[in-house]
């Protein structure tokens, strides 16, 4: 399955801005989230992508993409229809064929020579089936994402077949719907946020949408998807991080570097920083 065309969606009330703040890359360079982004699907193969955003946003995000222009088109989601709606506005440039998706809050950090989205294109090429990234998730966490369950795949460590999709489930939801084999209790695989869909999402999502102009959701579309043809589950173990959370812009960054060419000096920052705090003793036989 060859895969050329890849979606960003950026266009929720509250991610809107997300994309467009500015980060040094693991390169030293410093670009705005939505440049990172579009690089990440280019080291995939990707020829084409199409950044959904907020009907007015285009200028600000083609300056931001100014680098990459020639290689990005942008499409504004008519009415705020959710999720699936964002990624269903971009089904023109899709057209019928099977694209890689990443969400415009979300930045992911690797440390090995092959980027996330290599290697989720690589297996979705070698599978020829959707395949969504997935992360072993801590139960706590499980409000923050949709997770998956279903059956490993013979033969392989990090692959799932798909049988079960649940939005932000409960824990309790999580333990009598999601279990899966081979993962300890407690922990499930949630969305890494990054996906490879055939052209029957789209045709879902459509139906989904019907005429009646409500929101569209992902996550019973890709229910749907999993009892339509084959969807697999790649167990992703670098790290996606959701700038749009408290905090979340700042631990990116640090894992950015962290991971990248000037990992050696920011330690030694943080560890002068460290180093420079005042701690405050409890005082008499308290100490």
């Amino acid at each position: 399955m060859k895969v050329e065309k890849a979606v960003i969606t950026a266009a929720g009330a509250n991610q809107r801005m997300l994309p467009l703040q500015t980060v040094i890359d693991r390169d030293g360079t410093e670009k705005p989230v939505l440049t990172i982004l579009i690089e990440e699907a280019l080291s995939a193969g990707v020829e084409e992508v199409c950044v959904v955003v907020w009907p007015g946003d285009q200028g600000r995000y083609e300056q931001a993409a100014e680098r990459h222009a020639h290689r990005v088109r942008f499409i504004p989601q008519g009415q705020p229809l959710g999720y699936g709606g964002a990624i269903l506005a971009a089904r023109e440039f899709t057209a019928g064929q099977p694209f890689l998706h990443l969400v415009g809050d979300h930045l992911y950090v690797t440390r090995d020579v092959k980027t996330c989205a290599q290697r989720l294109m690589e297996c979705a090429a070698r599978e020829e089936c959707a395949v969504s990234a997935v992360q072993i998730t801590r139960e706590g966490m499980l409000s923050h994402f949709g997770a998956v369950g279903g059956r490993r795949v013979p033969g392989h460590r990090d692959l799932y077949r798909i049988e079960t999709v649940l939005e932000k489930p409960t824990p309790t939801q999580a333990e009598q719907q999601l279990m899966v084999s081979g993962i300890r209790a407690g922990s499930y695989l949630c969305f890494f946020g990054m996906h490879v869909f055939t052209p029957n999402v789209m045709d879902l999502l459509s139906a989904a949408a019907g005429n009646h102009g409500n929101p569209v959701p992902l996550t019973p579309v890709l229910a749907s998807l999993g009892q339509r043809e084959q969807y697999l589950a790649l167990v992703e173990a670098d790290h996606r991080y959701d700038i749009g959370e408290r905090y979340g812009l700042l631990m990116a960054q640090f894992a950015l570097a962290l991971n990248g060419r000037d990992r050696n000096d920011v330690l030694a920052r943080l560890v002068e920083l460290l180093a420079s705090r005042e701690i405050s003793l409890p005082s008499g036989g308290d100490r």
